[in-house]
């Protein structure tokens, strides 16, 4: 049996769901899907807090923050990169 899902703490919801390459129609265009997980720990990233104090904001332990972290970086990376659009879930 699985280990049961953890929830983490999100601030609250993004302001949009949807980021995209300007001048390309939304269904042209494959997506990266991002979860507000990711998304929060991007945006705490970005506000310069370390792995180990998003973990305890998120109410996550730190090898999950970095694991998060690593998947939101990824899938940015790879959207920037190949001009795909970003959903956020």
């Amino acid at each position: 049996m699985p280990r049961p899902f953890k929830h983490r703490r999100v601030s609250g919801k993004p302001r949009s769901n949807y980021f995209k390459p300007a001048g390309i129609p939304l269904r042209a265009l494959e997506e990266v899907v991002l979860t507000a997980a990711e998304v929060e720990a991007l945006k705490l990233r970005g506000r310069g807090l370390d792995q180990t104090e998003i973990a305890v904001k998120m109410g996550v332990s730190q090898p999950t923050a970095h694991r998060i972290i690593s998947s939101a970086v990824q899938k940015v990376g790879d959207a920037l990169a190949n001009g795909k659009a970003i959903r956020i879930t």
